[in-house]
């Protein structure tokens, strides 16, 4: 079998021409010999991935920097509610498990989408009123169950509403279940997230992070064999490839520069990887993943931070099914009563399974 025949996926790397087009119509310019119905088909069968995220949205509007994956299978179904597990939850704030494949909030410019739009694709702060509603609706069912005796609570049936009213009294009663991210998670990175319920307590908790008041560790497979050390640079948005990384020497001063500061530490070698803990003491965008991998230990499964500045390529043998990266300990204040809040969440299912594999190897 040719490599070519290999590889299952063709990338696709757009450009000043496709500004402004959509997303069926930039695939079906490059696969001409498709039709119109083929190429919608490619895209609701889950085959295509704009900018390493799942797109079942055939509108979407893309630019020259939009980097497209057209698949050969269908990828896995996007995450849904039940997927969202929920560690804490009261009045204030709520503690969620965040699977990998999603964002966790909406990018600005998306945020004036239609609701239709969205829902081809939710983020982690749109699922959760829903698996908060599903939460509490599991929760007062056993608690009616119990009441009656371990009998089922019988529902008294109501009138039949039409479509538009269903989805108005469900938009409704979401309402009450709306939350606010206060700190994000990349979207491959799996973990620990909080939420807040209220505008007054994500302020609160907005300046509980920038006081670095919370306890954020992440445990992260990389390759070679770091020592406990702690990185302290200045992170920008374009080191000089389109990449966010540490600010150049010869670079004036620039509007984005960030000071970043992420404490490693051995917890395991794992033949030519190791296991290492991550503890930030900043919140910058990528900043493990930019901290290690300019150090030479890279992430296992890293995407995007895989090379040096105008160097080739690091070759990634690991197999890893996503980048290694996962929020395992989560310790703040509660915002309200000053109780201190402390939370573990081991690997992941997807992570635990690799990892296993990986300890396996000769």
């Amino acid at each position: 079998m040719s490599k070519e025949n290999q590889v299952p996926f063709q990338l696709f790397h757009l450009s000043d021409e496709d500004n402004g087009q959509t997303l069926g119509a930039a695939i079906k310019k490059r696969m001409s010999q498709w039709s119109w119905g083929q190429t919608r088909e490619a895209i609701l069968k889950r085959r295509v991935q704009v900018n390493g995220n799942l797109c079942l949205d055939q509108a979407r509007k893309v630019n020259e920097k939009d980097v497209v994956k057209l698949w050969k299978e269908s990828l896995p179904k996007p995450v849904q509610p039940s997927h969202v597990k929920i560690v804490y939850v009261d009045d204030f704030i709520v503690v969620v498990e965040k699977p990998p494949s999603i964002t966790s909030t909406r990018h600005f410019e998306e945020r004036l989408l239609k609701e239709k739009r969205k829902q081809l694709q939710p983020t982690l702060e749109e699922l959760l009123p829903l698996a908060l509603e599903e939460h509490f609706q599991s929760r007062s069912t056993a608690t009616e169950r119990e009441a009656k005796g371990g009998r089922n609570p019988v529902r008294q049936s109501k009138g039949r509403l039409s479509a538009h009213d269903e989805q108005r009294q469900r938009m409704n009663r979401l309402k009450k279940f709306a939350v606010l991210a206060v700190h994000r998670l990349d979207r491959d990175t799996s973990g620990l997230m909080v939420f807040a319920r209220t505008p007054s307590i994500a302020q609160m908790l907005g300046v509980v992070f920038r006081k670095h008041d919370v306890t954020r560790k992440y445990h992260a497979v990389v390759h070679g064999h770091p020592q406990a050390q702690t990185f302290d640079s200045v992170l920008v948005r374009d080191r000089g490839d389109g990449k966010r990384g540490t600010k150049p020497v010869d670079r004036q001063e620039d509007p984005s520069a960030q000071r970043a500061v992420t404490h490693i530490r051995p917890m395991e070698s794992i033949g030519e990887y190791s296991m290492v803990e991550c503890e930030l003491e900043t919140g910058r965008t990528h900043q493990i993943r930019i901290h290690l991998s300019e150090a030479g230990h890279m992430l296992c499964g890293e995407s995007i931070y895989n090379r040096p500045l105008g160097g080739e390529p690091i070759e990634d043998r690991s197999n890893a099914p996503r980048q290694a990266l996962h929020s395992a300990t989560l310790e703040l204040k509660h915002p309200m009563t000053d109780e201190l809040l402390a939370f573990r969440m081991p690997w992941p299912a997807d992570l635990f399974k690799w990892l296993k594999e990986l300890r396996s190897r000769p």
